[in-house]
């Protein structure tokens, strides 16, 4: 960095920090920035999926920069004797994507990778060799830290990437298959037919505590693949353990995320969905409003993305009173109901449910009717009780 200050420091080289450094760079490509990533390469092992009718045409614009595999005939679903194929198109992004898209697009010097931040401040990053960076403005786009201000659950899941011995046939996707056993938990599998050989097979389920045991999601996903007449290998995969926050207090989740004049952005500063945690959307969004306003001092952007939290949280909270049924109200092997009932609404509130963007029209359609759990287990949920969403390593 030439021993003075950059303009933008961008913490974590996940989607929400990639997406960021991008945005800005294409807007203002006379800007100084720098990307820091602990790891060996930008987006970790990960593939991100999302709706088309998700995006803006500003956001499918920044996306588009991407090699990404599209679905434009639908996708299916089934539960327990019912099942379903609806329109809307669906996109994916493997994390070896956009680790090369990243690379060809911003300034070599931009990326810092194998570089783990130790210390943030409003005015610069200190990593843990030591090597203080100044900085403009500072984004810290870091992983979600489990947090005793805040309840809910867990979304785990285990991915795998089969080449298949012959054609497997499928065409679309299937974004939840949840006619599987549920052991005590909602779960569902779910496929996309990368190519005509190849299958990204996802074993997921909605669980209670954080507690990931590979051994069996690698056999239900065996057994899965054999139900379904697929033999291959295996050349890839990922697990990953994700939040599906039902409440808590906001406020004193964010003050506790560090000192003021950061600006914070990603899953940590709560930018998620809080029932699929899909992270996406948002982080496409807080991406092309940081582009907006890079020129401002770091404060005023800081305090901006702080109100966008406040209200995220605010307009999210329909899906967090969702996950409170979902966790607290219904049956562990019961849980399927409540989203077999809900693919039976109309495709628009389908595809607004996903993008976060639900009217009170659609809240009112999704609670109405013959409740998927018994009326005062429901009530109980709604009135917020639920576990904290703290890791023992964080105590």
């Amino acid at each position: 960095m030439n021993g003075r200050a950059i303009d933008l420091a961008v913490v974590g080289g996940g989607l929400a920090g990639g997406l960021s450094a991008l945005a800005v760079h294409r807007a203002h490509p006379e800007m100084r920035i720098a990307l820091f990533e602990a790891g060996e390469t930008l987006g970790g092992n990960h593939r991100w999926s999302w709706f088309a009718s998700d995006l803006d045409p500003a956001g499918a614009e920044l996306l588009s920069l991407y090699r990404r595999t599209e679905w434009n005939q639908g996708y299916d679903v089934a539960f327990p004797g019912y099942q379903r194929t609806l329109g809307a198109g669906y996109r994916s992004l493997a994390s070896s994507d956009f680790d090369e898209t990243m690379r060809r697009e911003l300034p070599p010097q931009a990326i810092r990778l194998r570089s783990r931040v130790s210390q943030l401040s409003h005015d610069g990053v200190t990593l843990e060799s030591g090597e203080r960076i100044a900085a403009r403005v500072v984004v810290d786009c870091r992983d979600f830290e489990p947090s005793p201000h805040l309840r809910g659950g867990w979304q785990l899941f285990m991915g795998r990437h089969l080449r298949t011995c012959e054609p497997h046939g499928l065409t679309r996707p299937i974004i939840m298959d949840a006619r599987v056993r549920q052991h005590g938990a909602y779960r569902f599998v779910y496929t996309l037919p990368l190519s005509a050989d190849e299958l990204f097979v996802e074993d997921t389920y909605y669980a209670d505590n954080p507690e990931l045991d590979r051994d069996a999601l690698s056999q239900r996903i065996d057994r899965y693949c054999e139900a379904m007449g697929w033999r291959g290998e295996t050349i890839g995969g990922e697990t990953g353990v994700l939040p599906v926050i039902t409440g808590g207090d906001f406020a004193g989740y964010h003050t506790g995320l560090g000192e003021p004049g950061i600006v914070r952005s990603g899953a940590r500063a709560g930018f998620t969905h809080p029932l699929t945690s899909y992270t996406l959307p948002f982080a496409i969004a807080n991406a092309l409003e940081l582009a907006r306003h890079a020129h401002l001092p770091g404060d005023r952007i800081a305090n901006l993305f702080d109100h966008r939290a406040r209200d995220h949280w605010r307009a999210t909270g329909f899906y967090r009173r969702l996950g409170r049924m979902l966790f607290d109200a219904a049956r562990p092997e019961e849980r399927y109901r409540v989203f077999g009932r809900f693919y039976r609404l109309r495709e628009p509130l389908v595809e607004r449910f996903y993008a976060g963007r639900s009217t009170a029209t659609d809240r009112l359609r999704v609670l109405s009717g013959k409740p998927p759990v018994p009326v005062f287990a429901a009530i109980r949920a709604l009135l917020g009780k639920g576990s904290p969403l703290v890791h023992e390593r964080s105590q």
